[in-house]
Formats: C-alpha cells, sequence, structure tokens
C-alpha cells in the first residue's frame, strides 16, 4: 500500500523523472520512448577548484565586536562582524568560495520501435528499481532501472519477452565551458572522460552485456546493439577527489557474473535491511490513479488520506538511496543535481538543512544511514579547531553555517558567517544515534568525544557579564533580521533563543554522556554551573516566544525561518509539562509567523508540521503536510524552493513529521499517538523507533490505540504517558506484568530478551 509512484508518459523534464542511487553515485530516469535519458551524479564530483581553502587570524576583532555589542550599536556590530568574517572576511590564499556539486552527465538510449502504446512508468520503493513498460512493434518492451547497493553501481536492463531489441547507446554531458570532455570506445565498453580546468577530474562508464545479438562500436561515444534478447548496461563513475585515477573507481569492482534475477533479488533484500524494518499503513482506500492526477486532485481538495503515507515512504526510499553507501551526508539536493550552476552550489547548509536531511533517520529504523552524515561532522574536526583558533581566539570546534564536499570550516556566507550555533546542532545528531540505539561503544570512542570538544568551544565563547550571566556574544538567528536602531537591518545580537536553547541541548547531553561513562566530574561541573546561569528565554508583549534577547522589530514579519522554535522541535529545551508558558509562547511565535506568510518554502512548511505535531495538534500538522506536497511537490513528488529548485529537505522534514505525528519519545517517555489527524481513523505502524533503545509497534481504531509492542535493546523501565486508559501488559510467553502508576505515567520493567504486548482496554 502507498509504496509505489506511476505514471502513464515519460517525464518531460528533470525535475519529474524518477530517483535511484546507492549514496555514492545517483541516477533520475526520465522514461524516454523516442530517447531514454538517466541523468547522472556522483557524491564527490565538483568543479574542484577551491579544495583548499585557509583561514586567517582574525581574533582580534571578536573583542571590538563585542564591546560595539555592549553599547548596543547593533548596525556597526554588524557591519564590523561582515567585515571580520564574513564574504572573503577570515579566508586566505583564494576566493571565498565554496566547490559546486556538479552532474556527471547523462546515459542516453534510442531503441529501434515503431510508435509506443500502453506505457506505464513507475518507482517501485520497495523494490527500489524504476519499471518503463509498453508495447511497440507487436512488442511488449521492459526497461528496468536500479541503484544496485552490493556492486554499487547502476544497472539498467532492457528486454522484450524473448523477442530481438536493437538500438544505440552513449554519454554525453551538458556543454561546459569549464570542462573538457573525451570519449573512448571498447568492443563493449563507452568510457567518458571529464577534466574541469585546473580541478577535479572524473570518468563515466557504461558497460554492455547482452544475450544473443552483437556489439558494434559506431562513433567516438556510441555503441550499436543488434538484435539482443536481453541487454543489461552497468553505469559507474569515478573521480579524483581522493587522489586515485578516476577510472580505478570505476573498476574497484570487477562486472558482476551473476544473471539480473540474482542482481535483482539480492538488491531488494539489502534495500530492505534498512527501509524494510518501518511499515506504515492507513486503513484508508488508494485510488487508483497515476501519481500526478492523484497530486493534481489532492491540490484541489480531494480526500486523498494516503497520499501523505506515499509522500512519507518516499522521504524514507530518498533518504536510503542518497545515503546507503554513501560517504557524504545527502546534500540540498540529495545526490541529484543537473545544474551545471546549482543554487547555493549545492552545499551543505547547516542552520536546518542538513540536519533536516537525517531528523526521520534514527526514530525512522535507518538507523545506518546516520553514517555518512557522522563520519563528515569527524572529517571536519581538525578544520574546525584551527577555525575556532584563528577566528575567534577559542578551543574546540567551530563549524560554518555552510559547507561543501571538502568540509573546510571557512566562514563563506556573507551575514552569518559568525554565528556560533553550527557545531551544536550538528551535535545533536551525535546524541541521538546514541539515545536511540544505546550503544555504548559509539558514545565512549565517537560520540562523547565529539560532543566534548563541541562544548569546549563554548565554554570560551561564552561571556560572564556582571550579574554572571553567561551570554552569546555574537549571536545570530539565522536567517533573520531585525530593526536595531541604525539604518540597516541587523544580524548580530547577544544571546539570541536559539542560540541559548543550542547550548541548553548540547551541554545537557554532555552531562548525560559524561554521567553515562562515568568520567569528566570536572567538566559535568563546569557544563552545570553553565547551564544554570544561562539568559532565561523571554516572552513578549504579543505572548510570543522572543526570537532575539529584545522585543526588537522583525524586518521580515513572515520569514521563513523560525529558528528561535528549535526548542521545540527538534529540541527538547520546551516542554508542555516542564515549561508550559514558553510551550504556549511557542505556539503564539508560530502562529504569528504563518499568518504574516511565512512558510513559504518546502522545508519550511516540514518545520512547521513538525512543530504541530510537537504541539500535539494533528489536523494542523497533516494541513501542512498537505501544503508541502500540494504547493511545493513536483510530479514526482519532489520538494521544491518555489519556483523550481529542487531540495531534498522538505522530503525528508515532511516524512520527519509523519513519525512526530505517531510516536514522541521526549525524556524517554513514549507517548503513542500524540499527533493522530481525524481522517486516519484506523491504522497500524510497526519498526517505529524511540528514544532509550526501544522499537514500537502499534494498531489504533477510531483514533484509540488498540494495542502496542514494544521491545528494548537492554534492561530498563519503560515509561509510557498515558491518557488515562486502561492498560493491560503480556510478556512474550504471555504472562502478565504489573506496573505502577505516577500520575499519566505508567512504568513497568523490561528486558532486552522480550517483548512487551500492551492492549488498551
Amino acid at each position: 500500500m502507498n509504496q509505489r509512484l506511476w505514471y502513464t508518459s515519460p517525464a518531460t523534464e528533470w525535475k519529474n523523472a524518477l530517483p535511484i542511487g546507492t549514496g555514492r553515485i545517483a541516477g533520475m530516469v526520465l522514461g524516454g520512448i523516442e530517447e531514454e535519458r538517466i541523468a547522472l551524479n556522483h557524491e564527490w564530483l565538483c568543479v574542484g577548484q577551491n579544495k583548499e581553502r585557509q583561514n586567517e587570524d582574525r581574533s582580534a576583532y571578536l573583542p571590538k565586536v563585542r564591546k560595539l555589542l555592549e553599547q548596543e550599536d547593533y548596525e556597526q556590530a554588524t557591519i564590523l562582524a561582515n567585515e571580520a568574517w564574513g564574504g572573503n572576511g577570515g579566508i586566505s590564499g583564494r576566493p571565498s568560495k565554496e566547490d559546486p556539486y556538479q552532474p556527471a552527465g547523462d546515459f542516453r538510449f534510442a531503441l529501434d520501435q515503431g510508435e509506443a502504446g500502453n506505457y506505464r512508468r513507475d518507482l517501485d520503493l520497495e523494490r527500489a528499481r524504476v519499471k518503463i513498460s509498453y508495447e511497440a512493434d507487436g512488442r511488449y518492451i521492459t526497461r528496468v532501472s536500479v541503484g544496485h547497493l552490493i556492486e554499487d553501481c547502476i544497472i539498467t536492463r532492457i528486454y522484450a519477452r524473448e523477442e530481438p531489441v536493437s538500438g544505440t547507446f552513449w554519454l554525453d554531458r551538458a556543454e561546459d565551458e569549464r570542462c573538457d570532455i573525451s570519449y573512448e570506445l571498447g568492443d563493449n565498453t563507452i568510457l567518458m572522460h571529464g577534466v574541469f580546468h585546473q580541478g577535479m577530474k572524473f570518468c563515466v562508464t557504461a558497460d554492455l552485456k547482452i544475450r544473443g545479438g552483437k556489439i558494434i562500436p559506431i562513433e567516438g561515444n556510441r555503441l550499436r546493439v543488434e538484435d539482443a534478447l536481453e541487454i543489461l548496461i552497468f553505469i559507474n563513475i569515478g573521480t579524483d577527489a581522493k587522489n586515485e585515477l578516476p577510472i580505478m573507481e570505476c573498476r574497484r569492482r570487477p562486472l558482476p557474473s551473476k544473471s539480473w534475477e540474482q542482481l535483482y533479488r539480492e538488491n531488494i533484500a539489502e534495500h530492505a535491511k534498512q527501509y524494510g524494518k518501518l511499515h506504515l499503513d492507513i486503513f484508508e482506500e488508494e485510488p487508483n490513479l497515476p501519481t500526478n492526477e492523484r497530486i493534481k486532485k489532492y491540490r484541489e481538495g480531494s480526500g486523498d488520506a494516503t497520499l501523505p503515507v506515499l509522500y512519507f515512504n518516499y522521504g524514507r526510499y530518498l533518504l536510503c538511496a542518497s545515503s546507503a553507501n554513501g560517504e557524504l551526508p545527502a546534500n540540498l539536493q540529495g545526490k541529484w543535481n543537473e545544474d551545471l550552476h546549482p543554487a547555493w552550489d549545492c552545499d551543505y547548509h547547516n542552520d536546518i538543512n542538513l540536519q533536516m536531511n537525517y531528523w526521520p533517520a534514527e526514530n525512522g529504523h535507518m538507523e545506518d544511514y546516520t553514517e555518512a552524515l557522522l563520519r563528515y561532522l569527524e572529517k571536519m574536526i581538525p578544520y574546525g579547531r584551527d577555525a575556532a583558533k584563528k577566528l575567534f581566539g577559542c578551543r574546540g570546534v567551530w563549524l560554518p553555517l555552510s559547507t561543501d564536499i571538502w568540509g573546510c570550516a571557512t566562514p563563506e556566507t556573507y551575514g552569518w558567517s559568525v554565528w556560533a550555533g553550527v557545531t551544536a546542532w550538528l551535535a545533536q545528531h551525535v546524541w541521538w544515534h546514541y539515545e536511540y540505539g544505546q550503544d555504548m561503544e559509539f558514545l565512549e570512542e565517537r560520540g562523547y568525544p565529539f560532543l566534548k570538544e563541541a562544548a569546549v568551544f563554548y565554554e570560551d565563547f561564552l561571556v560572564k557579564d556582571s550579574d554572571g550571566i553567561y551570554q552569546v556574544m555574537p549571536s545570530q538567528s539565522p536567517e533573520n533580521r531585525y530593526v536595531g536602531g541604525g539604518e540597516l537591518p541587523v544580524t548580530i545580537g547577544v544571546s539570541s533563543a536559539i542560540d541559548n536553547e543550542l547550548i541548553m541541548d548540547l551541554l545537557s547531553h554532555c552531562i548525560r554522556a559524561a554521567g553515562i561513562l562515568n568520567i569528566d566530574a570536572d567538566k559535568i561541573a563546569v557544563w552545570t554551573e553553565i547551564l544554570e546561569n544561562l539568559p532565561p528565554l523571554q516572552i513578549g508583549s504579543k505572548g510570543q516566544l522572543l526570537e532575539w534577547n529584545k522585543e526588537f522589530e522583525e524586518v521580515e514579519p513572515d520569514h521563513r525561518h523560525v529558528s528561535h522554535l528549535f526548542g521545540v522541535f527538534p529540541g527538547e529545551q520546551i516542554d508542555p509539562d516542564r515549561t508550559p508558558e514558553l510551550y504556549a509562547a511557542s505556539k503564539v511565535s508560530l502562529e504569528r509567523r504563518l499568518s504574516a506568510g511565512g512558510g513559504y518554502t518546502g522545508w519550511s512548511r516540514a518545520w512547521a508540521a513538525c512543530l504541530y505535531a510537537r504541539f500535539g495538534e494533528g489536523d494542523t500538522a497533516l494541513e501542512h503536510i498537505r501544503a508541502l506536497i500540494g504547493d511545493f511537490a513536483t510530479e514526482s513528488l519532489l520538494d521544491l524552493h518555489p519556483p523550481r529548485i529542487f531540495q531534498i529537505d522538505g522530503n525528508l522534514g515532511g516524512t520527519a513529521a509523519i513519525l512526530e505525528m505517531l510516536l514522541q519519545s521526549y525524556f524517554e517517555e513514549l507517548h503513542f499517538l500524540p499527533a493522530l489527524p481525524k481522517c486516519w481513523k484506523n491504522g497500524r505502524v510497526s519498526g517505529i523507533r524511540a528514544r532509550g533503545g526501544f522499537t514500537v509497534d502499534m494498531e489504533w481504531q477510531d483514533g484509540r490505540l488498540l494495542k502496542a509492542r514494544i521491545v528494548s535493546v537492554k534492561n530498563r523501565n519503560c515509561v509510557i504517558r498515558t491518557n488515562h486508559e486502561k492498560y493491560s501488559i503480556q510478556d512474550s510467553w504471555g504472562n502478565p506484568v504489573k506496573f505502577t502508576m505516577e500520575g499519566s505515567k505508567l512504568i513497568f520493567p523490561m528486558w532486552n530478551d522480550r517483548m512487551y504486548f500492551i492492549t488498551v482496554e
């Protein structure tokens, strides 16, 4: 159910094509009839001219900026900060410039055939394959493409039910004055070599295997196949990003000798190891319509309750296809980009976008795919140490708002280059990886060392004022601006809400981690003292949570970012039980922002859906999912930054929102169906993960939990938030399990070798 996107015509443009990928390489299948195009990408392929970037020592600017802030001269503080660190400021050796992520080119073919009929194009999310089928010349022609996770290449099969197939096959790339392209032909191989001037080298290979018939090299970049009963094409891409010959990466594995059936089966099994661990079913009829028609009717107001489930599954598929074998995390477009000059260089934006890409990984039971993000963070540590020292005179690690594949910690962004919150926000994912999985080895060897080094930066960066309060100076609330008393809008201030929330988040996790490991008592004391003396979050005159330390006038009341609401989601500093006033004020802030016209990008709509799920308002959260699909989705459900820029963060943020609607586990307390929409009256979910090492299956009826199954990775108490329903609990052997009630919380002991079955009476 809701596992397939399908269409009755080819895609007319790249953004409506169907994605496949292995994490390392990626393709977009357009499904053309007269000519097929598979657009190709490699995670490491960029221009390559800005690989090495170093910071100059700009630490002397920091006290000057702070002096201006003490004088409340926010305009001059902003101007000086941008002079010091913005744009080219602080970077030596070459101009400030991230390396643009680049397309590798296209694999194309044209089959010998007449007019086609009965066309169908579909993406099967469970089988991770794109299939094109149609009738032509009395033959039923089928083309299947996969990103093969074991062979780590793109494989396409073409056949016509034991009828011969003929056609021409080639590689090419869009004309680019920065890049020279050349070709080689072998007996069954096409090689395309690319060289960016003074930059990166790459190679694309297409190897053809046929059953029956023959292969004929006919031109510089073309092979001709005649009368084959089956054609298999193996596409690989290599770069010199890691100082090896591109062809060596392409030939690292020998071409598989297995049959298509073997290759296909093993790829399905490998894909299922992550994607198949979670299933969501809403017991409503799924319209039997092509996906583009479903979207059209949805925009017109149809009551298609199951289209968000398809969107949810699609997001999970995209995370798999962009992260499975990847050494790098998903960028702004995952791993799929066709533009020679992509928006924002198709980089990593670290003030929500990269983080949002991995919001659904841990609780969505795709935790292995967090590894690409973790490796990237670890790679940035030496760069971040250098940046912290040279830019701000601090120990620890400082990471910038935007980065590229090289992970250099240089301040690239005018206006936001000074922001101090990136390291803390990215560190949240390090903690989550432990919190959901309870892997002590990971926490000790990788998790805590990163958290600790991030915390050390803030130990040095914070300024203790005369009242003993630790202030963030300078501070920002990306990417918003306010009226600071001068002629120009300003970005620099003192102790913005998000900076305080991020530091609370990081230090509380550091304290917990050190306690679990029973180490660093002296550090726990330092971090506790800082936590107890951070500026309190404030409520404004309209009942809203203040974004900055004072009630400044916003330059853009409809701004797409709601950075000050980090503490609601994805953080946990603002909670209905522990901080009810701030919780209510946060909702007011969100409503004010949206009523002014906010939420005008896909990812900001996804964030709004996550926030409303956290507020327990399932119908409102679903309305934002509806807007995410209706206003920002292409025909292939890819998220758009309007009007035409694909950004994968909206897809993955929407997936995260639906997970948040089904299960919340803040403070390791399980809250079943906290924001279930009314139209999802009956349904079930299996394999959803919770903080504390739990995995949960649930079934509900008439909007109420019917039963649940819980397993834990360790022996521990399980805490369930209830609405005072009557529960009964049994273990794997049918034995009743005793529990206690503390207010609305149900508590019972669990053993890690047993399942526990909960029934609502």
